[in-house]
């Protein structure tokens, strides 16, 4: 394998890595704080599979630079602008319908990526995506059901479903982002095409939301920039928050 290509590889792995860790991050701080028992267990449970799934592919990331370092250095030791996950995983967690928007939004496009990733030539990822897939329909149930119940539940579950989905509109091309880096990976059939997913998500996203009562977004601006380390102001807080004990013990074990 090329120079490039090594380096191509090693972004996709390092975003594939950072959706699951930034989204899992997320999703965890909803532990003890859930609406419900049975939500907080359930929310803390898919965080844990993301969790997991991330420290896979940090794990792999790190292998294919080859410098040493291991899923914790890419986990704790890197700056904002490093992070290749996509936009819509680091957005805050609002109320709990807002988290339910971003989760059906993130795990309708992770069903289509694992599908592709599963006939990868990489022995790495089509054994991820086998695992992981297993894991993501039950996250993408659990979104659409409560995507059904809060849109079609009381006026006022009605109206902050229908505003976790507005907020979160806008994110939600950036899933879709591709580079050239990338279309070199999909050209060797190691991973999916992303870039056309997008009418097959808006489909199955659009047919949820509908039997929701829920009203699908027409804007067609979309916010950009996580494939060039471009984010919001949102992932500076998080990481300030996940990397602060590393960072103060650096090097400790527990």
């Amino acid at each position: 394998m090329s120079v490039n290509s090594q380096q191509a590889l090693f972004e996709y792995a390092l975003r594939l890595g950072d959706n699951a860790l930034i989204l899992g991050h997320r999703l965890s701080e909803w532990t003890a704080n859930g609406p419900i028992l049975e939500e907080d267990i359930a929310l803390t449970n898919i965080a844990l599979d993301l969790v997991g799934q991330s420290r896979m592919l940090l794990s792999y990331a790190g292998e294919i630079e080859g410098k040493g370092r291991t899923e914790d250095d890419l986990a704790y030791y890197r700056q904002s602008a490093e992070f290749r996950n996509a936009l819509l995983t680091e957005t805050d967690n609002g109320d709990f319908a807002q988290t339910i928007a971003r989760q059906l939004f993130y795990s309708v496009f992770a069903d289509q990526l694992l599908q592709g990733l599963q006939k990868s030539t990489d022995a790495t990822f089509a054994g991820y995506a086998a695992k992981a897939i297993k894991e993501n329909a039950y996250h993408l149930r659990h979104a659409a059901e409560w995507t059904l119940r809060l849109g079609d539940g009381t006026d006022e579950s009605k109206r902050r479903m229908q505003e976790g989905v507005d907020k979160l509109w806008m994110f939600t091309g950036d899933l879709f982002a591709t580079t050239e880096a990338d279309m070199q990976l999909v050209s060797a059939g190691i991973v999916p095409d992303v870039s056309t997913f997008r009418e097959a998500w808006l489909k199955r996203v659009s047919d949820v939301l509908t039997e929701a009562t829920l009203t699908v977004p027409e804007s067609n601006w979309f916010q950009s920039g996580s494939r060039n380390g471009i984010h919001t102001e949102a992932l500076s807080y998080l990481l300030g928050e996940m990397q602060s004990l590393a960072r103060a013990y650096p090097g400790a074990n527990w």
